[in-house]
């Protein structure tokens, strides 16, 4: 395996074949302006896909917040991140914060946030981008742009309807109200809420039932996952036919199949 990314403004951890990517700008609530942690969730993503061994993502924040999404103290002052004409932003939202969404969406391998604080604008979103969410009972979810008279730029309002439905997303998003960790689990945003001191815990538990399985057929299987989303039923079953037949022919689809066989024995 090769040696974790050199990361800035998140730590990086490696057990067995789990990455733990925490968000570590506690200073500024693990905001995604203004600090490197989109350049490094871009830099971790990349080296997983690179990585065929890694079979998990945990995505979680140092201190207090999950993340607060846009630092609102530039907004006000029109700087870094948000400063310039209409051309200038949009270039930087390109070539910025909106290359979260998209490496996210290519990841090949399951990811599970680890909600431990407030998850507020593009901070709900990137926690909408993964696959499952587990949050702490000092969580808070909010799609708060509209609030600052802007838009989700980061692609949110792309994700939150697709796992919510577009009704409920619509009156998280028009609304800007923030909810808490027990309202995001009885709307489907997260599949459990847990005590603080619990929550790597669960997820790591979760993680760890999801990284005993096979990786190669894991991973075909994420891609499957995300296939399914855009692709006509015809077409995805012609995926699916390529990608089986990849996996009958992977040596750990036999040792599987030879493990099963012995316990079915016992």
């Amino acid at each position: 395996m090769t040696a974790l990314p050199k990361l800035i403004d998140c730590n990086i951890t490696l057990n067995s074949n789990i990455v733990t990517l925490t968000f570590n700008r506690h200073d500024v609530r693990n905001a995604l302006t203004g600090t490197a942690i989109a350049d490094d969730i871009v830099n971790t993503v990349e080296w997983i896909n690179r990585t065929p061994d890694i079979a998990v993502l945990i995505i979680t924040g140092a201190g207090s917040a999950f993340s607060s999404g846009g630092n609102i103290k530039d907004m006000a002052e029109r700087s870094g991140d948000f400063a310039g004409d209409v051309q200038t932003l949009e270039r930087r939202y390109r070539e910025g914060i909106q290359r979260i969404p998209l490496a996210l969406h290519k990841l090949e391998v399951p990811v599970i946030a680890a909600v431990n604080g407030p998850a507020i604008g593009a901070g709900f979103d990137i926690a909408n981008m993964c696959d499952m969410r587990i949050a702490s009972t000092k969580a808070k979810f909010g799609e708060t742009f509209v609030n600052l008279g802007i838009i989700p730029g980061d692609g949110g309002a792309w994700f939150m309807q697709r796992l919510i439905g577009y009704q409920k997303a619509a009156e998280l998003t028009f609304t800007g109200r923030v909810i808490d960790a027990q309202e995001a689990k009885k709307i489907g945003v997260v599949l459990d809420v847990v005590e603080p001191e619990m929550l790597l815990v669960s997820v790591n538990k979760l993680a760890s039932e999801i990284a005993a399985k096979p990786v190669a057929s894991l991973r075909l299987t994420k891609r499957l996952m995300k296939l399914a989303q855009r692709t006509e039923l015809p077409d995805f079953l012609d995926i699916c036919a390529v990608f089986q037949g990849m996996c009958h022919n992977n040596p750990e689809h036999l040792s599987a199949v030879n493990t099963m066989i012995e316990k079915l024995a016992k």
